[in-house]
């Protein structure tokens, strides 16, 4: 597993957590706002009209109204990426990844509204009579090159199909393994319920929903995603309004450290401008899924005459998932203060690093070297040997991290009594120590944990963890939902619908085992296949960028025809 984990990481570091990643997804997004003439503000009072079917016709072809394709499109975004991604963010980057979530946030309307336009133009209907839509669809039909004597190289036929690969693999990657993940982790601590039986239970609900295809998913979501972002929204606001004397700090520590990183304090050891920004876009995007082209896959089902009205729509997907619920949670997380605090706590292996020396927070010279090894600024002596174990005790003078901390008061165990022995340490890693030896002591911690702490540190107290665990479930479990149309329409893409089924199947008992396998190979997993479909379809959207602005103008000529009387935006 640690094996795996490290060429995750290592293919991540030269993909999605390289630089030239995240300045082709902002790139994208800043140009299509700059090209588009802000479309993502001057159109977002039209949008609300449109979700609210104003502008409806019965001739209308989809299978899902605008309401219910946004809804669908809603819960496969706001899922763990807005109670444990905006908390690992903050983890990695500190407050100033919120910052560059909320960008990222803002110019993914735009590209938002792009991608969803186009995937509706150009959506078909598969042998069942069902909507088949995506930016794989727009890939196969405009992206190939054309060549004398009426022929032409297919890149658009393999460009499509290696979107919907990545679809398929991403659907288990972010829709699918890390949501239940998640989900029994937070359930495990708040109720005690052992991870199998929540993968069962909820196993069992997602198949009997996702057989139904995309009208029970959507009569689904249309109820459960207003519901659960309401009570979300309030329990949030209650939160933060209770530890209002830290409101206006938390404003500027989000702000005043942009572009310069956050320095070490408490139990956080300090991470750097690039640290923060990687990390805030590369939450950002996990979030709202903007410009990953997972979003028009939902969308493309909804019934419209033409498409950029639904594109339109989908400009209120990023608002809703990342600048009002991601805001929130980074709000309740930096007001309570607890982002930086180390606690107690039962360590991942995975997260692990015994180092060669002995290393403590109150040597400034300590810190910097710790802070430059996590930022992967430099490298530091890592240990290979053992270490010497009595009653939980290691003797050794070797420092530990855990959770990018230096953590303290270890005691290890082995089947809950108290170890006494030798543990093998390879190149800093205990991950091949036997699975029933258990570290725990004081550090950082991160993801889902650390919101649930968080919103125990209210006017709620310990009930705060009860609504982490119910938000997390309701969240990722509709996020899963999501997730397995988006799986299904592409296997429908690349070898029909009759396979289908086979692949909501897999998908099912991917979900169940999910729950009891470690989280932060999840995660690193989930951060390839989000870059192996965002690459390819924000290189479509940019060689289809004219075709975009005339589809928008004939759009508004058109309205403007059959509306008079409507005060719509000037182009």
């Amino acid at each position: 597993m640690q094996q795996l984990n490290e060429i995750f990481t290592t293919l991540h570091q030269y993909i999605g957590g390289n630089n030239w990643f995240i300045f082709l997804l902002l790139g994208t997004g800043l140009f299509f706002t700059l090209y588009l003439k802000f479309p993502q503000i001057r159109y977002f009072r039209h949008a609300v009209r449109v979700v609210r079917g104003k502008y409806d016709r019965i001739t209308d072809k989809g299978d899902t109204t605008h309401f219910q394709s946004l809804a669908t499109a809603l819960s496969g975004t706001v899922g763990t990426g807005n109670i444990a991604g905006v908390a690992l963010a903050v983890h990695l980057g500190g407050p100033a990844a919120l910052f560059w979530m909320l960008v990222t946030a803002f110019l993914g309307m735009c590209t938002k509204f792009v991608e969803v336009t186009l995937s509706h133009k150009y959506r078909e209907f598969d042998e069942k009579g069902m909507v088949a839509g995506g930016p794989m669809y727009f890939m196969r039909k405009r992206l190939n090159i054309p060549l004398k004597n009426n022929k032409m190289i297919k890149t658009g036929y393999w460009l499509g199909g290696f979107f919907a690969i990545a679809t398929v693999l991403s659907s288990f990657g972010t829709g699918s393994l890390p949501q239940i993940n998640s989900i029994s982790n937070a359930i495990f601590a708040t109720f005690g319920v052992q991870h199998i039986i929540t993968g069962a239970v909820m196993a069992v609900l997602l198949a009997l929903i996702i057989i139904g295809g995309i009208r029970r998913i959507a009569s689904v979501t249309e109820k459960l995603v207003p519901f659960m972002a309401i009570i979300y929204f309030l329990t949030a606001i209650a939160i933060i309004a209770s530890n209002y004397q830290n409101i206006i700090p938390s404003f500027l520590s989000i702000s005043e450290n942009v572009f310069t990183g956050t320095s070490a304090i408490g139990g956080f050891l300090g991470a750097g401008f690039a640290f923060a920004f990687n990390n805030g876009v590369n939450r950002g995007l996990f979030s709202n899924e903007a410009g990953q082209g997972s979003a028009p896959i939902a969308h493309a089902a909804a019934k419209a005459h033409e498409p950029v009205s639904e594109g339109i729509v989908a400009i209120l997907e990023p608002f809703i998932d990342t600048v009002i619920i991601c805001f929130l949670t980074g709000m309740v997380i930096l007001s309570s203060g607890v982002w930086s605090e180390k606690v107690p706590n039962q360590f991942q292996k995975t997260d692990i690093i015994v180092l060669a020396g002995s290393y403590t927070e109150s040597s400034e010279d300590n810190v910097a070297k710790l802070s430059n090894y996590l930022n992967n600024k430099s490298d530091i002596p890592l240990y290979t040997g053992t270490l010497t174990v009595i009653d939980g005790k290691i003797l050794d003078n070797n420092s530990i991290i855990h959770a990018r901390s230096l953590a303290e008061d270890i005691v290890v165990k082995k089947v809950g009594v108290l170890y006494s022995g030798e543990i093998v340490v390879t190149n800093g890693s205990v991950a091949d120590t036997p699975n029933d030896l258990i570290f725990s002591g004081k550090s950082l911690i991160h993801s889902a944990p650390l919101t649930t702490l968080a919103y125990t540190q209210s006017f709620l107290g310990e009930s705060g963890k009860y609504v982490v665990a119910i938000g997390l479930l309701l969240f990722a479990f509709s996020t899963a939902i999501a997730w397995s149309y988006y799986g299904d329409r592409a296997i429908t893409y690349l070898i029909g619908a009759k396979y289908v089924m086979i692949y909501r199947i897999i998908f099912v008992m991917a979900f169940f085992i999910a729950s009891f396998v470690d989280t932060t190979i999840i995660w690193n997993l989930s951060m390839l296949t989000v870059a192996f479909m965002t690459v390819p379809n924000l290189i479509g959207l940019l060689i289809l960028h004219k075709e975009v602005k005339s589809v928008i103008g004939s759009y508004w000529v058109d309205f403007r025809k059959e509306h008079p009387n409507e005060k719509v935006p000037k182009e």
